[in-house]
């Protein structure tokens, strides 16, 4: 009777779920209600009835049939995407994977690695002020590719000039005002100098330093990369402040001070200009920053039964 029972249930849920939409969009307070459903779901599951059920429906249960996604051939795609150029100074995804490994032991299949991402950059940038920032939206599911080529088309080069950053942005629904607010997310972090070192020894391929740059700042940076071919020196992205998420950023960019081309080309417009003047307001940057975030996280998204919900957040 509590099989019938159960899959009457999940018959009735699933007409609720695909008549109202509600679990094919992020939205918050996603998860209580999936964890309400997997909760009795999994109180079923330890039940002799389920048992048999799962004996009946799958004679070679508990056979040694390793998962392929979890071959070196997998592990090797997904590796890709960290690869790309623009993402060469990105680290931080060990954290992502224990966050993931932690959650599987307590509800395996439920959370969403793009999720999981999703939260830890907002609680990264909040824990300082002791609150959550921004409301952060879930309901995520994981892509089931990784290709270095979609992070190089995706993603604007760190050497965009001001047009290509607009258009850039604005393919993904995304305003000058929050490639301006987004980019000052550059006050923590570190660059590679094999990234913007162009800049300092061959700008326009005379030898040159591009002329936007402080000149006392080109100085400090020619110090610390050496050379055009340094590809393992890093540099703080927001000189003084690098590890502290403030609005600094601005400030440095005011000075002539922005690390990347792509930096420097929110001076070159009118429009960007004045909205860096009005990030120089920390309250106004950190109630934009969290808007803007919360845009961000809700571009591209998978949903409902698009995608998968990854074991680990470095196998596809």
């Amino acid at each position: 009777m509590k099989f019938v029972d159960w899959y009457l249930k999940i018959a009735v849920v699933s007409a609720m779920i695909g008549g109202s939409m509600e679990f094919f969009m992020i939205k918050t307070g996603f998860y209580d209600k999936v964890t309400e459903l997997e909760s009795e779901k999994r109180a079923w599951e330890n039940t002799p009835e389920a048992q048999a059920a799962r004996d009946a429906l799958n004679p070679w249960r508990g056979r040694d049939n390793k998962d392929a996604s979890e071959s070196s051939l997998t592990k090797k795609v997904c590796k890709q995407t960290k690869k790309a150029a623009h993402t060469l100074s990105l680290g931080g995804f060990e954290v992502i994977d224990e966050i993931k490994t932690q959650l599987e032991k307590t509800c395996p299949g439920i959370v969403s690695c793009a999720d999981i991402l999703a939260l830890a950059a907002r609680d990264s940038v909040s824990f300082k002020f002791n609150k959550p920032m921004w409301e952060v939206e879930t309901g995520r599911r994981d892509g089931i590719v990784s290709r270095e080529s979609d992070a190089l088309n995706e993603l604007p080069s760190p050497a965009s000039d001001f047009k290509t950053l607009k258009q850039s942005f604005a393919d993904k629904g995304l305003s000058v005002k929050d490639l301006v607010v987004l980019s000052g997310a550059h006050t923590i972090g570190v660059g590679k100098c094999i990234v913007f070192s162009n800049r300092l020894y061959n700008f326009t391929g005379k030898g040159d330093t591009d002329t936007s740059l402080n000149t006392t700042y080109a100085a400090t940076l020619r110090s610390k990369c050496r050379s055009l071919s340094d590809q393992t020196t890093t540099v703080e992205m927001d000189p003084t402040s690098s590890l502290n998420f403030d609005n600094h950023y601005f400030t440095a960019l005011k000075l002539r001070q922005g690390l990347f081309q792509s930096d420097a080309a929110l001076l070159t417009n009118d429009v960007a200009r004045g909205v860096v003047d009005q990030m120089l307001t920390s309250g106004k940057f950190y109630t934009q920053f969290g808007k803007s975030m919360k845009k961000m996280g809700a571009i591209g998204v998978l949903t409902g039964d698009e995608g998968k919900i990854r074991k680990k957040c470095n196998i596809v």
